[in-house]
């Protein structure tokens, strides 16, 4: 099944922060559809039978990028 989701990070400034983010994602088994805003607002789309939504914040934590906390 696909889910898709908008999550606002923390660590995105700069065109190359979302060249980064990008390489992070790349590959990543079951992910559909990425895409990020400079304000670091990010567009996922994945299959839910192979990935899950905390695998793929787990591979954007190690390239430095964290869900932002509500304030």
């Amino acid at each position: 099944m696909e889910r898709s989701e908008t999550i606002q990070l923390t660590g995105v400034r700069c065109e190359r922060c979302v060249h980064r983010l990008a390489a992070a994602l790349q590959g990543h088994e079951g992910l559909v559809h990425a895409n990020a805003t400079l304000l670091g607002e990010l567009t996922l789309a994945w299959d839910d039978d192979l990935t899950t939504r905390e695998e793929l914040l787990s591979a954007l934590a190690k390239a430095g990028f964290r869900e932002a906390q509500p304030v």
